[in-house]
């Protein structure tokens, strides 16, 4: 009967032993895939950061573009009021030249 106490008392101290380790390794199991599940968030985070900065960047070219397109066209309707003018004053010059040709040779 001591025998068999003996062993009994001794697989309880075994299995107790064992029963801490495993703990210990679930512990430090548990925290590594703390850490990788953090690790990944971060990533991810970073990754729509990253991709609003770029849509930000390209929403700010678009419009630089856009108001660089509206400034060559806002330019190129004024040289043409200025070339129309040019016309205009032109033809008033060559109107009123010829009105002093006739008015000279009458």
């Amino acid at each position: 009967m001591r025998k068999i106490v003996a062993t009994l008392i001794a697989g309880l101290f075994a299995t107790s032993a064992f029963a801490q380790a495993t703990v210990a390794e679930a512990d430090a199991k548990a925290a590594k895939e703390v850490a990788q599940a953090e690790a990944k968030h971060d990533k991810q985070v970073a990754k729509a950061d990253a991709k609003a900065d770029k849509a930000a960047a390209d929403a700010r070219k678009d419009v630089a573009k856009s108001k660089a397109k509206a400034d060559k066209k806002k330019a190129e309707a004024k040289a043409d009021k200025a070339e129309a003018k040019a016309e205009k004053a032109a033809d008033h010059a060559e109107t009123k030249s010829e009105q002093m040709t006739t008015a000279a040779t009458r």
